[in-house]
């Protein structure tokens, strides 16, 4: 580890130290990108480890890959932009726009090596089928949620506590288990899968006995087509195999009787971006056991088997050996049952306690009538200004929306949108106050999509504005204050997403909501919000009104139209009671001209406490 001035040129890489009772270490979500940067071989980033005390760096020797460029940095010195995020976090030379998050900034990182080494094959596979491993942020996707925050919290709370967390293992220890041992599903498996059926079928016709049975062994470290086909698509020099035609006994095999394939890697057969960030925690997981009870390993056989395939890249080995991780060779022993809690769900899965449902009657009439029984019905409130408008004409061409792809008629329906927005946040806004503009697609933008970030970030470069930061980043990951938050739109949860972050700043908030249908219990939210909708709905009756909140396409009979106009009142009536309950007064309202949108619905919040 070489320590060096940061560069004005080069993109910084900023990472957590933790210091404990004087004792320094890298926090997991430090130690997986920095294995990555090793793996990568990418050495464009400047690495600022993030600290609290002087003089740490030496106790960090080992453990930081020595081809970087390092430097350390008080937490109080931090860019404004990173100090509003959670750490990992990258950020351009400009200092103005900054990605966060371990997903969003592991991500980053292989994008950034495939631009500089675009030969590199064994880099670009790491972000999986269609480039999509671990872009599904973390509220909505199980399966990130577990790689991203799940394992990683697990594994630091039990090293934070070793003797203590023996007696069971962790619930997100025993999900990946759990996952591991599940049918693998990829993109044009049928060739694969018969390759497997006929070299079954030789095996059988030649190997009999007791050996042939280690053909299926749970803990068979080599599965045969499944490692082959993982290892060729790791191989920078890999050659199409020539096509060969299958035996006709082989090829009238139905699909649906095809052998499934076993996982190889933590995603299925190929190793990807998630094998990357299980590696550092697992390994740290699985050297604590064998220190203290080395007997537990027996209940994780698929891991352990994953553990040790991993170690057969040659990347791998070199990647570890320069972060300081020396891999541990262990036998995999038969399983034994397990003892410890059954493996829990995570995410959406995790919905509390089961209410009992009752029955309805499809369609939304019963629950809009059960609903008026008990005195609840949509309300909206009088637009304020309606007839305000932006100056569209006196500001620079590459404001206006219809300098953006999309037909006339949409660009001014857009401006109509814009002008409602920005006349309430105008509203509420006084000097001094930041803005943030989630779900964005100018102030503080902040976006999980890169692409609309830098559009963004281009558009605002040929204004010449100063004053704006963009980060990329899920919306846990983003800490910073601010007075208004603002939300053109927000996919169903989204919008619950940008009303809890305002919640916690205390900040006001103007949110146009979005796709209603897609509205469903997370880990962070159960549905319906509030306690009087509560009280008088089920979650089954919730999703009926969200449902039908959708049907307000302007293509759809005009009966049908006002019914979904009704319900989306009442799923923000519900979400603006929720909000009361916080100490904020709040009003739904519809965008004026209503055609300018069919989802034309604004909650407009501000503090009162």
């Amino acid at each position: 580890m070489k320590q060096t001035e940061p560069q004005k040129d080069r993109e910084s890489l900023y990472l957590e130290v933790s210091t404990v009772n004087g004792d320094v270490s890298l926090p997991l979500h430090s130690s997986i990108v920095l294995f990555l940067l090793s793996y990568t071989e990418c050495s464009s980033f400047h690495v600022c480890l993030v600290i609290d005390q002087a003089d740490v760096l030496p106790s960090l020797s080992g453990l930081v890959p020595g081809g970087l460029a390092v430097s350390d940095v008080r937490r109080e010195e931090l860019p404004g932009l990173v100090r509003m995020c959670r750490l990992p976090a990258a950020l351009e030379p400009d200092a103005c726009f900054c990605r966060a998050g371990l997903a969003v900034v592991l991500r980053h990182i292989i994008q950034r090596a495939c631009q500089l080494m675009p030969g590199r094959r064994d880099v670009a596979s790491l972000l999986g089928f269609k480039n999509t491993c671990l872009k599904a942020c973390a509220e909505v996707s199980q399966w990130t949620r577990l790689c991203e925050l799940d394992i990683p919290s697990a594994v630091e709370e039990h090293l934070r506590n070793p003797e203590d967390q023996m007696c069971r293992l962790p619930a997100a220890i025993l999900n990946l288990e759990k996952r591991l041992g599940e049918p693998v599903k990829v993109h044009n498996d049928d060739k694969i899968r018969r390759q497997k059926l006929q070299q079954q079928k030789k095996s059988d016709s030649q190997l009999k006995g007791p050996s042939s049975e280690m053909e299926s062994h749970p803990n068979e470290t080599h599965p045969g087509v499944e490692l082959s086909a993982a290892l060729a698509k790791l191989s920078a020099d890999a050659v199409p195999s020539p096509a060969t035609r299958e035996r006709s006994d082989i090829r009238k095999v139905k699909t649906t009787d095809l052998p499934e394939l076993e996982h190889v890697f933590a995603e299925g057969l190929y190793f990807t971006l998630t094998d990357v960030v299980l590696l550092p925690c697992v390994h740290q997981y699985l050297i604590s056991l064998q220190k203290h009870t080395p007997s537990t390993l027996s209940h994780l056989p698929l891991l352990l088997r994953w553990y040790q395939r991993v170690q057969e890249l040659p990347s791998v080995l070199r990647a570890a050996k320069d972060c300081g991780m020396a891999l541990l060779s262990l036998s995999m022993a038969d399983p034994c049952p397990l003892q410890p809690e059954n493996p829990q769900p995570s995410g959406a899965e995790q919905e509390g306690p089961k209410v009992k449902q009752e029955p309805f009657i499809g369609g939304p009439r019963p629950t809009l009538t059960k609903l008026q029984e008990n005195g609840i019905d949509a309300v909206y409130s009088a637009h304020p200004c309606p007839t305000w408008t932006v100056d569209w004409e006196s500001l620079p061409a590459a404001v206006n929306p219809t300098e953006g792809k999309m037909s006339d008629t949409r660009a001014v329906r857009k401006q109509q949108q814009l002008n409602n927005l920005v006349a309430m946040v105008t509203e509420l806004a006084h000097p001094g106050h930041t803005v943030v503009d989630f779900c964005s697609g100018g102030i503080i933008l902040i976006e999980n999509k890169e692409e609309s970030l830098v559009r963004a970030r281009d558009r605002s470069a040929q204004l010449g504005l100063t004053n704006i930061g963009f980060v990329q980043a899920n919306l846990d990951y983003f800490t910073g204050n601010f007075n208004i938050g603002v939300a053109l739109h927000a996919c169903g949860v989204a919008t619950d997403m940008v009303l809890d972050r305002c919640l916690q700043a205390r900040a006001g908030f103007v949110i146009s909501p979005c796709c209603y249908g897609f509205i469903q219990n997370t880990l962070k939210f159960n549905f319906p919000k509030s306690a009087r909708f509560t009280e008088t709905l089920s979650y089954k009756e919730h999703m009926v009104l969200c449902r039908f909140a959708d049907q307000t396409a302007v293509s759809l009979p005009p009966e049908r139209r006002l019914i979904g106009k009704r319900c989306m009142g009442l799923v923000d009536l519900d979400r603006s009671w929720a909000a009361e309950t916080h100490g904020y007064s709040v009003r739904v309202m519809t965008m004026v001209p209503e055609g300018c949108s069919p989802k034309n619905n604004m909650l407009v919040g501000i503090p009162t406490r």
